[in-house]
């Protein structure tokens, strides 16, 4: 497009007599616009749209009101019932200056890419297949906004502290951080408030100033303020996931970092060509540098060590150095255990693979405990097998309580059943068990007293116990006929203390 002072420029020299080559030549414009200028005398023409579509604001008010905003269908509505064909971006400019609805909202305002001074963060939850296996997991990703730069890493689930350490393993990475990190208003690092008026955490505000740089959080609605980060994860779902299997979460994550800060950084952006890892290079004369040590995040647990010498921790069991069996102080890094005693260092652990359980750890190069513990599992088979021999009545009850597997009460729930049954007569016991299949009952209290109401209205009594009158003629009894008969002198002197 001619702007309005060079079309002035090419009318004057037409008139002082220069030829169309001549202005073409001094003023780099070709010589068919030259023409086109002079016979607009370089006036700028009113253009308007002949096909202009002119739609009536009553009838989008009506409509953004019966497709409850969804603009696609008001889109599909007026082609295909109204027969007013309009592109759908069209469509929504015209709801824009109409202020309908959501449109009255205001937009993030723009905010220009400066080197180092801005990241962005957030998390978003996927579900995925790892070891063949439908698996949930949650992405966090850091984005420096100017270098276009990315660290990628998954997680089972995701909490303040795995916010702290991801933070850490980020910057530590990288070597710098930015000055402020963009979030959304997200209750890990948000005291109260939302947007410019947030007021940040603290615990999580005195965590930013260690690594130079401060949380801010971006109005509510308005997720674009951090674009960036909303198109890394965008990436992460068409680029990152589709072809790729992963054994295990380290596998996943293995690949994440090589993906993110290998393969994209390498990549050129969009039609500006920026590749991330070279202009990092740039960006890192105005980005912070992280001091030589920062202290890594962790959190602090108390344990007693067991007989064995184990401490136990998330599912697992770590064998504490030494003879004595004192209460340690765990502490809980990103990826490691650290045991101590009185501010003494007693073990070091790497923290096992997901999803390795009751297994039992050594510190490496210290030799195997000489005494290990006995099986921590206490199954119950032996009681589920001797309630379902007692009768049928109670076999049925075992197949419906126990129908789904039971979960993981299963063997309180029979430990419970069968003391139950050894303290009730087992008539007393069919009839109760009876009761509680027709209702459909599980809770063993409510069994214990469906049990206690039986007995009151039945006239159950306590079975006499039977003595065999052959008693003395058993072997047993006559080889203890030339045993010394006990001295039971004791228990007459207690009954006639209690008789006094």
């Amino acid at each position: 497009m001619i702007n309005p002072d060079k079309r002035k420029a090419i009318f004057c020299l037409h008139e002082e007599g220069l030829s169309i080559r001549e202005i073409s030549r001094r003023l780099h414009v070709s010589r068919n616009t030259v023409r086109m200028v002079i016979a607009q005398k370089g006036a700028i023409p009113e253009s308007t749209r002949k096909d202009r579509i002119e739609i009536g604001s009553q009838l989008l008010v009506q409509l953004y009101a019966e497709c409850n905003g969804r603009i696609q269908r008001m889109h599909e509505i007026l082609t295909e019932r109204d027969g007013i064909k309009i592109g759908y971006s069209t469509l929504s400019a015209l709801i824009r200056e109409l202020n309908i609805g959501d449109s009255k909202k205001q937009r993030c305002f723009h905010v220009d890419d400066q080197p180092g001074v801005e990241m962005q963060h957030d998390t978003s939850p996927y579900k995925i297949r790892i070891g063949g296996k439908p698996v949930r997991v949650v992405a966090s990703i850091l984005y420096f906004r100017y270098s276009k730069m990315r660290y990628l890493k998954f997680y089972r689930s995701f909490n303040r502290f795995t916010m702290k350490c991801f933070f850490h393993e980020a910057l530590s990475f990288f070597g710098f951080s930015a000055n402020r990190c963009i979030i959304d208003n997200t209750n890990l690092a948000r005291l109260r408030g939302s947007g410019k008026n947030a007021v940040i955490v603290p615990e999580m505000e005195y965590f930013a100033r260690q690594y130079g740089f401060e949380f801010r959080c971006h109005e509510i609605g308005h997720a674009n303020r951090k674009a960036g980060n909303e198109r890394s994860f965008y990436t992460v779902e068409t680029n990152f996931f589709p072809g790729r299997t992963f054994e295990n979460l380290e596998d996943l994550n293995h690949q994440a970092l090589e993906w993110a800060t290998v393969r994209i950084a390498k990549r050129p952006v969009g039609k500006s060509g920026l590749i991330p890892a070279k202009t990092f290079e740039h960006e890192k004369a105005y980005l912070t540098r992280l001091t030589a040590y920062t202290q890594p995040p962790y959190l602090e647990h108390k344990r007693a060590t067991d007989q064995y010498g184990y401490i136990s921790f998330a599912g697992n069991y770590f064998w504490v150095p030494g003879t004595s069996r004192d209460n340690v102080k765990v502490l809980q890094y990103g990826d490691c255990l650290k045991i101590y005693h009185k501010r003494k260092l007693l073990a070091h652990y790497s923290l096992p693979s997901d999803g390795v359980k009751n297994q039992q750890f050594i510190p490496k190069g210290e030799s195997k405990p000489l005494y290990q513990p006995k099986s921590r599992s206490k199954p119950t088979a032996l009681e589920e097998k001797k309630l379902r021999a007692a009768a049928k009545e109670i076999d049925d009850y075992l197949n419906f309580a126990l129908k789904d597997g039971g979960g993981k009460q299963k063997h309180r729930f029979i430990r419970q059943l069968y003391c139950l049954y050894q303290k009730t007569v087992l008539p007393l016991f069919i009839k109760a068990i009876g009761r509680a299949l027709k209702y459909r009952i599980k809770d063993i209290e409510t069994i214990e007293r469906i049990a206690l109401l039986q007995m009151r209205e039945g006239n159950y009594t306590v079975p006499t116990v039977e003595i065999d009158q052959n008693l003395q003629k058993r072997q047993s009894y006559l080889d203890g006929l030339f045993s010394d008969e006990a001295d039971l002198s004791v228990y007459d002197e207690m009954i006639e203390d209690e008789d006094g």
